[in-house]
């Protein structure tokens, strides 16, 4: 058995048992008006315009694939973790939005022919990042690949890792709940090739090694501003937002 067949079942008992849970976190499901325009906007500009064919890589309860379809694009949400599609189709009928909902592994797309292929933070617990961005290339030969992505972890700057180490600890302070059910192990953020963390140069760098070409990066500042807008507490703002940024080829 190959080592990315052997961790995919673990992956997948992660995300369905954070399903519950996920939308919580405002940082997973942003729902104020000014995040939900500076995300429309920063989608339309990055991705062909609607009615492009999109797959959404890694879709979990649908902050992407239930905006692009407000937006008026043709959705495929696509997630290792029934779960997490359960609450995805849920908000999409309550919506009235239309989304085809897929429930396999991120390297083993349905269909072919997409516009672009776009994800969010969903690179690092893959456990063949290169095998799946190859794959989204064959399912959209001449289409764009967007990832939407934080710096985080190892590939963090100092900088930002002392100010996510204090956001935590602030959050312990008063006793607010994790973001997640659960911390992924040790052990299995040591298989995945980025549990490390990721960065703009690491994901520039991946995307290179594949069929995509040349990539392009930018910081979404824009993003981090929305995000930072709707945090209620000074030291929440003083303490910032992880940086966002987004890689983009084809």
């Amino acid at each position: 058995m190959s080592r990315a067949s052997d961790l995919e079942p673990r992956v997948r008992e992660y995300w369905d048992l954070d399903a519950a849970t996920y939308d919580h976190s405002p940082g997973h499901d942003p729902q104020t008006p000014v995040e939900l325009a500076v995300w429309a906007a920063t989608l339309r500009r990055l991705l062909p315009p609607p009615p492009a064919r999109v797959l959404d890589a890694g879709a979990g309860t649908g902050f992407l694939s239930l905006l692009l379809a407000r937006e008026g694009y043709r959705v495929t949400a696509l997630d290792l973790a029934p779960a997490m599609l359960a609450q995805l189709n849920a908000k999409a009928q309550r919506r009235g939005l239309s989304i085809e909902i897929v429930e396999g592994n991120a390297s083993e797309p349905p269909g072919d022919g997409y516009d672009a292929v776009v994800e969010r933070h969903l690179v690092w617990t893959l456990p063949d990042p290169r095998a799946a961005l190859e794959a989204w290339r064959q399912v959209a030969p001449t289409g764009t690949l967007v990832l939407l992505e934080s710096a985080w972890g190892a590939h963090a700057s100092p900088s930002e890792q002392l100010r996510a180490r204090a956001r935590v600890l602030v959050r312990r302070l008063r006793n607010e709940p994790s973001e997640h059910h659960a911390e992924y192990g040790a052990d299995l953020r040591s298989e995945l090739p980025f549990g490390s963390g990721t960065g703009p140069e690491l994901l520039v760098r991946l995307v290179e090694s594949t069929g995509w070409g040349p990539a392009r990066v930018e910081r979404l500042r824009d993003v981090e501003w929305a995000t930072r807008e709707a945090l209620v507490s000074a030291v929440d703002r003083l303490l910032g937002v992880t940086p966002r940024f987004a890689v983009s080829a084809g």
